[in-house]
């Protein structure tokens, strides 16, 4: 978990740097580019973080995984173990 927050914080401090003005049109294009998908990247990592810090509580809170289950059977598949 660590190393995924750290990894966010890298992210997060490259989006924030300034582009440079001397580029040209394609090449700021490219570093524009660049900077969408390192912030694209960086939503995802975080969105994986909260999955992982769920699941850790979760299996604080209980000792176990739950497994989500189907209950579009019907009735009688709602209340099974």
């Amino acid at each position: 978990m660590s190393a995924m927050e750290i990894a966010i914080e890298n992210m997060i401090q490259e989006i924030q740097k300034p582009v440079d003005q001397e580029l040209s049109g394609s090449q700021r294009k490219a570093e524009l580019q660049a900077i969408k998908q390192t912030a694209i990247d960086a939503k995802e990592l975080i969105v994986e973080r909260e999955k992982l810090q769920l699941l850790v509580k979760q299996l604080n809170e209980s000792g176990e995984i739950k497994e989500e289950r189907d209950y579009s059977g019907g009735f009688a598949e709602q209340f099974s173990k």
